[in-house]
């Protein structure tokens, strides 16, 4: 049974100053999130370096994401990508809106499905 339920385009915060990020599901290893950019970007000089795995899908719009050892990425809706734990990246640029599904996964946690 369902318990909990939504609509990842239902709702969608008005633009403000920094992205709107909606956790949709926290588990020990693994956390879900909505992200919703209105022309957002990250600031000069500033750079994910983050501990877990980062899979995410920009769902609708168009995004950039810069790395620090490679060229720019370019995004539009339906892309999705891997980011591994310790990749330095930055949202160089978004449309408005541009609405993201993330999904983050300690690299240590175990892998269930591996025999």
């Amino acid at each position: 049974m369902v318990t909990t339920r939504g609509n990842l385009f239902e709702t969608l915060p008005a633009t403000g100053a920094e992205e709107a990020v909606d956790r949709l599901l926290w588990r020990s290893g693994t956390r879900i999130e909505r992200i919703v950019s209105r022309g957002h970007r990250s600031p000069d000089g500033f750079w994910y370096d983050q501990p877990e795995d980062e899979w995410v899908c920009l769902l609708a719009g168009q995004a950039t994401l810069s790395f620090e050892a490679r060229e720019p990425l370019a995004l539009a809706a339906g892309d999705w990508l891997l980011i591994p734990a310790h990749v330095r990246h930055r949202v160089a640029a978004t449309s408005d809106p541009a609405v993201w599904l993330a999904v983050f996964v300690d690299p240590e946690a175990p892998d269930r499905d591996r025999p």
